[in-house]
């Protein structure tokens, strides 16, 4: 090391450093800060599910897993959730915004699964919506199919990207449309697709906590959040960031 770099203060050199401590740190002054330059305040996160009759069995998973995105920013500061769901004929739905674990899973297990096809248009107005009347920080969407126009889809799917809101698609399945489909969209915003299957709901946990972490502390504190977290945590923040911004 040169006489320039022993130079360099103990603290400086720290923070080069990846460790827990490091991590803990960063995560405590994310808290105290604002976010982009703006007022301090809480993350805000569109969670938009498909609730047609397909998805009934994972809709009752995301019931009991929706917590994991408010436990994982509470460290940041915490989180306000909107639920967006469409099913039947036409109905796209969204709740009012919510703090609180408990009282969005009230809501969610409330919602009874109904045939019908997909409204992903709507999710993404509304999303338009809401973000022009007060930032939203990003979407995800759990779908397994998609039925509508892809370029009427992608247009809106523009206009978020123009708003700075990315959308996180979580596919599951295997059906090579709404692949296809849902990929565009994630590229269109700058967010990512993740595919995941019925048995996986471990990692679909892990990716909505990842979700969490961004909409709430931004880029920095997710990849802060997948040093922490062990290598299930980082593979999961390194499939995300991989894809964003592309």
């Amino acid at each position: 090391m040169s006489r320039e770099d022993k130079s360099v203060p103990a603290e400086r050199r720290k923070t080069e450093v990846s460790s827990r401590d490091d991590v803990d740190a960063f995560l405590a002054k994310v808290r105290t800060m604002p976010k982009d330059g703006g007022p301090a305040r809480r993350g805000r996160l569109c969670f938009a599910l498909d609730a047609t009759a397909s998805r009934e069995p994972a809709w009752d998973r995301a019931c009991h897993i929706q917590a994991e995105m408010f436990h994982a920013t509470a460290a940041l500061g915490g989180l306000d959730v909107q639920l967006v769901f469409y099913r039947g004929f036409g109905e796209c739905k969204a709740s009012k915004w919510h703090s609180d674990p408990a009282a969005l899973g009230r809501v969610m297990t409330g919602v009874v699964c109904l045939g019908g096809q997909t409204q992903i248009g709507k999710v993404l107005q509304r999303v338009v919506k809401e973000t022009k009347q007060q930032k939203v920080d990003a979407l995800i969407f759990v779908g397994d199919a998609f039925e509508e126009d892809i370029d009427a889809v992608c247009h809106v799917a523009g206009e978020l990207s123009v708003l700075g809101v990315p959308a996180f698609v979580f596919h599951e399945g295997g059906d090579p449309i709404a692949g296809k489909a849902f990929r565009q969209i994630a590229t269109l915003t700058r967010g990512a697709y993740c595919p995941f299957d019925t048995g996986s709901a471990d990692r679909l946990k892990e990716l909505l906590a990842a979700v969490a972490v961004y909409a709430t502390g931004g880029r920095q504190a997710l990849l802060a959040y997948g040093s922490d977290g062990g290598t299930s945590r980082s593979s999961v923040v390194k499939l995300l960031t991989n894809q964003m911004g592309r």
